[in-house]
């Protein structure tokens, strides 16, 4: 894998290694139910808001399993608003993308401008053939962000995890690396 070049900028957004000063607003949107209804753990606390951030703050991205988690912040304006994922699953060329935002942050654009970044980074410069986001079926708001970034639906399983007291549907969407290109090549310069 290449050397990642951080942190990443794009019109609005400086996506960073996250650093201790963070800590305070990743708590704050992390210990909301809402934040936590479609993550696989309960609300945080704040002793594992400061786990996540430490964890955060000094990631490694050198074989599968590794994972990327880089904050979002507005470029002219500092001040965590999210975060986006990338994990390197096992097998040739394949990852996995994530996101989740602060409720001031949410239903302006910033989750697909942070994910257009992180897709690039993963296709044009970490070298993937495939990038895939698992999605409980009923977070429509993130299927809807899948299909902003020209992912498509591949799969829907249905009871796929229990969690929260419940059975999930589980749904993946994906993009591959020349579809990617297709769209940055037929779209907007923001892709």
């Amino acid at each position: 894998m290449t050397e990642l070049n951080l942190p990443l900028r794009t019109e609005r957004l400086v996506l960073r290694r996250f650093r201790a000063g963070d800590l305070a607003a990743y708590h704050a949107y992390h210990s909301l139910p809402e934040t936590a209804r479609f993550l696989p753990g309960e609300a945080k606390s704040y002793t594992k808001s400061m786990e996540s951030v430490g964890k955060y703050a000094n990631f490694v991205f050198e074989q599968e399993g590794d994972w990327i988690c880089l904050a979002i912040e507005a470029a002219d304006s500092p001040g965590l608003l999210g975060e986006v994922v990338l994990k390197w699953l096992p097998g040739r060329g394949q990852a996995e993308i994530g996101w989740s935002l602060a409720p001031a942050a949410r239903g302006q654009g910033i989750a697909t401008e942070a994910a257009q970044a992180l897709l690039r980074l993963g296709f044009e410069q970490l070298g993937f053939h495939r990038i895939d986001a698992k999605l409980d079926a009923l977070n429509a708001a993130s299927a809807a962000l899948c299909e902003r970034l020209g992912m498509r639906l591949e799969a829907t399983e249905v009871d796929k995890w229990h969690y929260k007291g419940q059975w999930a549907t589980e749904v993946v969407f994906a993009i591959l690396a020349d579809e990617w290109m297709s769209l940055r090549a037929a779209g907007p310069s923001t892709y």
